[in-house]
């Protein structure tokens, strides 16, 4: 439900702004603001992982929410820097009924990967098991436009890098008990993730339409905080949509 409240709110702001600057165009001839703003579907994976470390595929998914403005480089040159920001939301979903939990062996702000039975149960049935990674991103790319005289049509290619700081991580557990009891738990904490990630990126891009990827270039968790002491980094891609 705070997912969903933020992503409103974005999407609120942002077309009171569009409806305001279109409104001052048609009356005083001010410029229209020009940007995109990007809805990003697509799946998280983890490069350099333990084999221990397996995620479920479609359950490891993405969805990002960025509002990139537009600076031409030139004058029909086709070159544009696309400054932006925006809310990256993704999930990882471990296989085999594990989760992440503290490791008492390590520091406080540490985990390991476990059974969820081994917390819950051996009787527990479990029918949700994900973990929520949720960023505040900061995405800066460079676009080649072929269409130079019209930037808003045509294909385009952006190459750029993001940087993106960890405001919540938690991980969502619904199961059932040997007595048929339906519990949904959900446990925010850091579990030894890295505050700050940073990679880089790249989008084709047409009309209304992207598919894109990204490479993250630190590892997901803090040093040797994360399970197994692994050094995993982030690998993205998917599709997305631009409603302007």
């Amino acid at each position: 439900m705070k997912r969903l409240s933020i992503i409103s709110l974005i999407l609120l702001i942002t077309f009171q702004l569009q409806a305001q600057e279109k409104e001052r165009s048609s009356i005083g001839g001010r410029p229209n603001i020009t940007g995109d703003l990007f809805l990003d579907f697509g799946f998280n994976m983890l490069n350099n992982r333990p084999e221990d470390l397996n995620t479920r595929f479609i359950a490891s998914r993405v969805f990002n929410v960025y509002y990139q403005t537009q600076i031409p480089l030139g004058q029909n040159t086709g070159f544009t820097f696309n400054p932006g920001l925006g809310l990256g939301l993704e999930k990882l979903a471990f296989k085999d009924g594990m989760t992440l939990v503290s490791d008492p062996d390590k520091s406080v702000n540490s985990s390991m990967l476990t059974s969820i039975t081994n917390v819950y149960g051996q009787d527990a049935s479990v029918s949700t098991n994900t973990m929520a990674l949720n960023y505040f991103d900061i995405p800066l790319e460079f676009r080649y436009h072929v269409n130079h005289d019209d930037y808003d049509s045509g294909i385009r290619v952006a190459v750029g890098g993001k940087i993106g700081l960890l405001y919540n991580a938690h991980t969502k557990i619904a199961y059932t008990n040997g007595d048929g009891l339906e519990q949904k738990i959900k446990n925010s904490q850091n579990y030894g993730l890295n505050p700050i990630r940073y990679g880089v990126y790249t989008r084709l891009g047409f009309p209304g339409f992207n598919v894109w990827g990204y490479y993250g270039l630190n590892g997901v968790f803090e040093g040797n905080q994360g399970p197994y002491g692994t050094e995993s980094t982030q690998f993205n891609f998917g599709v997305s949509v631009a409603l302007f």
